[in-house]
């Protein structure tokens, strides 16, 4: 599988599990919902106070593995160095997310207040490799 085919399969694939690296090196799973943003990077959004957030911060690499809603059938793997945004410039990135993800919001000013008293933070991650490359 190519990036870009990687990359269509997220726009239409909203499930994922991300993995970082802990301080010993060992992996992190998280179950998250991630989204395409415009500049073709995959979004999550997730806690500042979040293992996966501290993992990130130390250690700028996630992996991906990202299913479809059957769970059986098509899937994608990606990897890729990311980013940590935090609030107050995360907030544009943050309803961008949503939409993408889930639609409209049906209160922005409640969207908004939550990503702030939750702390939300926005990881963005620039694919470098893409799979299955493949199948058995």
């Amino acid at each position: 599988m190519q990036i870009e085919e990687a990359l269509r399969f997220v726009d239409r694939n909203h499930r994922a599990m991300l993995a970082t690296l802990r301080a010993d090196g060992q992996p992190q799973l998280s179950p998250v919902t991630v989204a395409l943003d415009g500049d073709g990077r995959v979004v999550v959004s997730t806690r500042r106070t979040a293992m996966k957030t501290r993992n990130l911060l130390r250690h700028p690499r996630a992996w991906l593995c990202v299913i479809n809603d059957g769970f059986f059938g098509e899937w994608a793997q990606l990897e890729g160095e990311a980013e940590v945004v935090e609030l107050p410039e995360a907030m544009e990135g943050l309803e961008d997310y949503y939409r993408r993800a889930s639609g409209e919001h049906p209160d922005w000013d409640d969207y908004r207040r939550a990503m702030r008293d939750e702390q939300r933070v926005l990881v963005r991650i620039t694919v470098d490799r893409a799979g299955p490359t493949v199948s058995g």
